[in-house]
Parts: C-alpha cells; structure tokens; sequence
C-alpha cells in the first residue's frame, strides 16, 4: 500500500475549493451573485472539512467583505484575486507566521508535552528528539508517564530509535512521582549538559480534574519554556473541545499536530489555531522517525489549494544531497554519457528514496491534485526493484551496460527476483537518460528540441534552406477536408510505424500495467532524479 502524502486529510476540502475556482476562471467581471455562490461553496466545502462552525463564519465574513471590495472589482482577472485572498485567509486562519520555538537563554530549554492518551505524545517526543538533534541540539527525552503501562519503557525504545538521550528513574506502571522525576530531570540535564529536555506527560481516554492538575503540578515545578499540546489530527471537533480544556486547565504556547497522514478531514488544524489562538509549530505526517517537520501555515494553505509546497521539497533536497556529490555528477555527465554509471545512477536513486517516499514528494509539486490517484497508486517498491536489479550486476556491466547482452539480461533477472524484459526495459531507458542527461549538462539542450538562446542545443541552420515536400492536395469539400485533418491527426499520434509506444506503469518500464498508461512524472522531480 503506497503511503499517504501529508496533506491527506485535506483531500476533500482541496477537491471542494478546486471545482468552486474552476465555475470562476474564464469570467472577466464578477458579480455579487457570483461572490455569494463562491461563498457559500467555500462555506460548506469547509464544514465538510469539519471544521468548527465560528471558524468558517468568520472565514467566510472575511472572504466576502474583500471579495466585494475594490482589490476585486478592479482587478484584471478576478478569478484569480479572489484565489489569493482564500489563500492568504487560510493562512491566517493557520496561524499567520511561522511560529519558531523558544529557547532558554540560560540551559537547559524545556519543553513540555501534554495532550490525551492516544494523541501520540511518545511517539512525538522522539521525533521531536530527533529534529532537536538535527538542529544541532543534544536533546533529552524524560519519562514523566507513570500511569500507563510500559509508558516508560515505550520511550525508551522510541529514544533509542531517534538516536537521544533518555533519563527514567522511575519503572512506571502505576510507580513513582512524576513531578518528582521531572524536577530531577532538570538537574540531571545540566549536569550532564544537555541543552533541551522534552517532558512526556501522561494522558487520559478523556478530560478530567487528576489529569489537568498532574500537568499543572509538572509545569509549575520545572517552569517549561513551551508546552506543547499534541492534538490528534483524526478526531476532528473533539480537538477544539479538547484544545480549550487544556488551554483552560494548563495554558499550553504552542500546538502540535499528530496523524496527519490519516483519513480524517482536517479541520482540527484548521479550527485550533484560531479558536485557542496558539499557532501550530510541529506537524506529525508518518510513523518514521524522520516524519515530521516544523509547521509553515503559508506552505499549508498552498498545499490546501492544490499550489503544492516546494520550499519543503527544496528543503528536503538540501538536507539530502552533499554539494560535493552534485558537482562529482555534474562533472561525470559532462565528461560524455559513457561517464555516468549504473552505479552512479543507483547513487542517486538512494539520495531520492532517503528524502521520503516518492508519492510523497511528489505531491509537493504544484498541481499535483489533480492527478492524485494516480500518484497514490505509486508504489516505493518499484524503486527497490531498479535498486535490485542493479545490485544484481558485476561491477564490469555497471561501469558499461553495453556489455549486458541476452545471457547476462537472464542471470541478473533471476539474481533480482524481476522479469528479464524488466532488465531490458531499464537498461534501454539508463541508455536515453543518459544521452538526455550528458546532452543538457554539455551546454546542448535537450535532444531533439530547438535550442535555447545562450544555452546551446538545437540542429545547426543549414546553409540552404530544404525545399518543401508537396503534400497531398486538400480537398475543396469541406466535410471532406475535415475527414481527412482527422485521420492525418491520428496518424501523428501513432507516430512513425504506426504503432503507439508501450504504456509502462512503473519507473523505467517495471510494472508494467500497474498504472495509468498517459501518467508521467513532472519535469521538477525528473530533475531531482
């Protein structure tokens, strides 16, 4: 099963804001009418969102009052103007800015985590423990959970995944005084010179009076620098309600989101925020240690609107691939095509997986709501098999794929688990890749294509200019000439011999079959790979 990209819970509200601006587009005037039917869509695509009701009124007032103004009425495509203020409304309705954390001028910062049982606090701590230590931090994680059994030793095995530090004094399972063991935990941390210790608290199925003074105990007596309320993003208006008995009960600075990745349909990001007034820091979209990332409200909200979020994927792909990595394969490729390698090729097909899954990136590129199903469909494992099929060659037909003929093509096949035609398949595409590849970083252009000023490429003029075949007169009657524009136009599209090329599913000709046959990958991402 491919894993979900990280704004799935908003598949519905993007879908519903998509048809509403598609009525709009092609329209050089508004009128009022039209601005009420464009709100009242937006109103219900939100409640279906499930997001809280004195959210979408005031969501909805805010749209409409600039909708009707003048930025609208005198704008050259009003369509599009009123796209930029649902935009910048979602924006603000997710918290404005992005909210960075705090830390303590004098160590050890804390953070504090607080939420329902079931919200995923544990697990966020030792995502949390990681991005901290990504960031250059020497994170603690403490184990303030002594009611729920084997709390404690779960952080332990999360902490040591995350690759952090964990300080738990105390077995748990009903044992010990969590106020006690944070207060220590303090001291602990600046002995041994840690410079952030994150505090997982306990939980309840539900709010009650024990829960919220045990939080409140724990806050008081180690003076958290954030709290951090972690909300699950699938339980829909239940996180408002939830939210507002914490906020109440221990004052929380900032909010993190869990299970993005889940089928709920949002709204809890899009109500908490505006109704607590503690803007969303942290989102959780996975069960990887690596899944999780500070929370942008502008990327959000162009995510929401089908704009993708290609600051994160730029991001990503800087935290990925080394500079001196980049300029070694640059060099290689300009060296001729014969330079870059298989095994080079498998290098960055590494570097690409280590980013995320692939149906997750792509679904950071603009207008990829589009092809949505499509893109869910692809499956992570197709990108083992090249690997494996790779993997499965000597290190002579690596360096020179030429030499793989028949024989070679069977032992790798069955040495990799695939179908000899899926070996032949990858091979053949390495080969135009390549070419493709070699070709644009010589300064050519791409192969095939008419050159770009200062960028090379293209067939040289030629001295003379070639005469003009004589095609088949046309006929004068019209119907007749129709016909035969049509039949000329099918034969175009079969191309030379006839013949449509095969429709392969999978990346470089494996799976065949196990996609759409006119689904291709974006330039952006052939780029990265």
């Amino acid at each position: 099963m491919p894993q979900r990209t990280r704004d799935d819970v908003f598949d519905t509200l993007s879908d519903r804001l998509a048809a509403t601006f598609k009525n709009l587009r092609g329209k050089g005037r508004l009128s009022e009418a039209d601005i009420d039917a464009t709100a009242r869509e937006i109103r219900i695509a939100l409640l279906e969102a499930d997001v809280a009701l004195p959210v979408v009124r005031a969501f909805i007032k805010q749209v409409k009052d600039r909708a009707l103004g003048a930025e609208v009425s005198g704008a050259l495509n009003p369509a599009q103007q009123i796209i930029k203020i649902v935009n910048e409304e979602l924006i603000a309705i997710l918290g404005g800015e992005t909210r960075r954390v705090r830390f303590a001028k004098n160590g050890p910062t804390v953070i504090m985590l607080a939420g329902l049982q079931g919200a995923g606090k544990t697990t966020l701590a030792g995502k949390l423990g990681h991005w901290l230590k990504k960031q250059k931090h020497t994170p603690l994680l403490v184990a303030c959970d002594l009611q729920r059994p084997n709390a404690v030793n779960q952080l332990q095995v999360v902490a040591e995944r995350a690759g952090v530090a964990f300080y738990g004094p105390q077995p748990g399972n009903g044992v010990g005084d969590p106020v006690q063991v944070a207060k220590d935990s303090i001291e602990y941390a600046k002995q041994k010179q840690y410079d952030v210790v994150v505090v997982d608290t306990a939980g309840r199925l539900g709010i009650d009076a024990e829960l919220m003074q045990q939080a409140a105990d724990i806050r008081a007596a180690v003076e958290p620098d954030e709290v951090l309320f972690v909300v699950d993003a699938m339980i829909g208006q239940d996180a408002v309600t939830t939210a507002q008995a914490f906020l109440d009960g221990v004052d929380f600075t900032g909010v993190v989101l869990s299970k993005l990745d889940g089928d709920a349909r949002g709204g809890a990001a899009l109500s908490v925020a505006h109704v607590t007034g503690r803007q969303i820091m942290f989102a959780s979209n996975g069960e990887k240690v690596d899944d999780f990332d500070a929370f942008h409200p502008d990327r959000m909200a162009s995510r929401i609107l089908g704009m993708g979020d290609v600051l994160s994927l730029i991001e990503k792909a800087e935290q990925t691939f080394s500079q001196a990595e980049a300029e070694k394969i640059a060099a290689k490729l300009r060296g001729g095509p014969k330079a870059f390698t298989l095994d080079d090729f498998l290098s960055q097909l590494e570097q690409v997986q280590k980013m995320g899954s692939i149906s997750k990136l792509l679904g950071m590129l603009p207008g990829m709501g589009q092809i949505r199903e499509q893109i869910n469909n692809i499956d992570d494992k197709d990108v083992n098999r090249v690997g494996a099929i790779i993997k499965s060659m000597t290190p002579a037909e690596r360096a020179e794929p030429e030499l793989i003929n028949g024989s070679r093509r069977a032992r790798i096949a069955k040495g990799s688990g695939v179908q000899v035609g899926e070996v032949k398949n990858l091979v053949e595409r390495f080969f135009d890749a390549r070419k493709m590849m070699s070709a644009m970083a010589s300064g050519k252009g791409m192969p095939g294509m008419p050159g770009i000023p200062g960028m090379g490429g293209g067939a040289k003029k030629s001295a003379k200019k070639a005469p003009q075949a004589k095609g088949k007169r046309k006929s004068g009657n019209p119907l007749k000439r129709a016909q035969e524009e049509a039949a000329a136009a099918e034969r175009r599209a079969l191309g030379p011999g006839g013949a449509q090329a095969p429709a392969d599913g999978g990346a470089f000709g494996l799976g065949a079959g196990k996609g759409p046959a006119d689904f291709e990958l974006p330039k952006e991402f052939k780029d990265l790979l």
